[in-house]
């Protein structure tokens, strides 16, 4: 009852009513904190997965998902025997659309798709895979991992009309160790509890049954991460002082201009390579591989991505066991783009 923990506490729960508002949410009931997108997945498979899905049933993903929305139904799937089936990705790295009427069925229980790809910057139409989904089958669950997307569009998940949407503080700079679950407080109120322990019951008892509290404190066992979420709330404040629009506007003029300026280095094959994309630019090189032309980059103080970025069952799609990604962001200049393209050129004549 001191007053310190009741501020806490106030400034803690506005920030449901923050992210709410953020992905244009109907309920801050609808708001579970998790740790990051992974855990967040994580739970929809073992709280709604565990007990919506049995053998035989079958679920979708594509071929472009980070790991953490594979791995976790993969693991699922070999506990109870249900099915995963891909939408394949094309040569330019965009979503088969036309793929995914083939693969719906009266088995198909659930949708994981993620909106923007990590390692190309490709935008999925969710929208459209969604309505086609519905259309199909009203009944089949629709998550939508939007960690890509908060950080470069404006996101409306009633709009788009999905179930689970989730995503991770530090993509939209803010701290580690702090992401967000979204999903119809409805289905979130039908769904077992993810952990146990203090906060999220109404009754513990060794006499009776222990008893729960509705979502979303049902959803957030223990201690709670008090700081990063409060944190968490300043991060979107910032994002939308600054403006989304405008963000997406900055970023995409900084996007054209690396295009523009990659033309100078020959020999690079771009992943993804389409109008619709956001700022990050995932590439190889016929002249040396992607971890050492990284290690000069590095020392030229450029800082990129390479490896398989989470996505191995893409990079095995484009027959590559690593890209060079270049990520732009709200914080980057022309003359960022420029020293990228110093360094690029810098490698080339090293390792060609």
């Amino acid at each position: 009852l001191y007053n310190f923990s009741q501020v806490t506490t106030e400034k803690y729960e506005a920030v449901r009513l923050k992210v709410k508002n953020f992905i244009n949410a109907p309920s801050e009931n609808e708001i579970v904190f998790t740790r990051n997108t992974t855990e967040a997945i994580n739970l929809v498979a073992a709280s709604w997965g565990n007990v919506n899905l049995k053998a035989g049933d079958e679920i979708i993903l594509s071929e472009m998902e980070h790991h953490a929305n594979i791995v976790p139904w993969q693991l699922l799937a070999k506990k109870i025997g249900f099915t995963i089936k891909f939408i394949p990705v094309l040569d330019d790295a965009t979503l088969d659309y036309d793929a995914l009427k083939s693969l719906l069925t009266n088995k198909t229980k659930l949708l994981g798709l993620v909106q923007i790809s990590n390692a190309t910057g490709v935008i999925n139409d969710v929208a459209r895979v969604i309505n086609e989904v519905k259309t199909y089958n009203p009944d089949i669950k629709i998550l939508i991992d939007g960690t890509q997307a908060v950080v470069h569009k404006s996101v409306d998940v009633a709009r788009i009309n999905c179930d689970f949407f989730t995503f991770t503080g530090h993509k939209i700079y803010g701290p580690n160790g702090i992401g967000v679950l979204w999903g119809r407080e409805d289905l979130l109120n039908s769904m077992p509890p993810y952990q146990g322990g203090g906060d999220m019951i109404e009754t513990v008892s060794f006499k009776s049954e222990t008893t729960f509290k509705d979502a979303p404190a049902k959803f957030e066992a223990g201690t709670p991460a008090i700081a990063e979420v409060i944190a968490l709330g300043e991060a979107i404040d910032f994002m939308i002082e600054i403006d989304l629009e405008t963000i997406d506007a900055y970023e995409a003029s900084l996007l054209t201009y690396m295009r523009e300026r990659l033309n100078e280095i020959s020999g690079l094959t771009i992943y993804g390579d389409v109008k619709d994309k956001v700022s990050i630019v995932s590439f190889t090189a016929q002249w040396a591989h992607a971890s050492d032309i990284a290690m000069i980059l590095d020392q030229c103080h450029v800082a990129v991505r390479t490896g398989h970025h989470c996505c191995m069952p893409l990079m095995e799609r484009f027959g590559v066991d690593a890209t060079v990604r270049a990520s732009l962001g709200l914080y980057n200049n022309k003359a960022d783009v420029d020293t990228l393209i110093t360094g690029l050129k810098k490698a080339q004549e090293m390792l060609a």
